[in-house]
């Protein structure tokens, strides 16, 4: 009976099991680029976004009511 009429023989529940995977997966990724970032891409964007503020705030320069520095170097 080996020919062309024999098919490839298939575990219907490993076939099942595959199928789900491949469902969740698919739904997983979906998600994924729908919704974005994960938590922990979250948390390092935002301890990045503080990084960069207080790096601003070392730099920034104090200013008097007259225009001129109220701190820093002669010059």
């Amino acid at each position: 009976m080996s020919g062309r009429d024999s098919g490839k023989v298939v575990n219907l529940r490993q076939a099942r099991k595959s199928a789900a995977r491949n469902t969740k997966r698919r739904t997983g990724d979906e998600n994924a680029a729908r919704f974005g970032l994960t938590r922990a891409e979250r948390a390092a964007q935002a301890d990045a976004a503080a990084r960069e503020g207080r790096k601003l705030d070392q730099h920034r320069l104090d200013r008097d009511g007259d225009g001129q520095d109220s701190g820093g170097q002669d010059g």
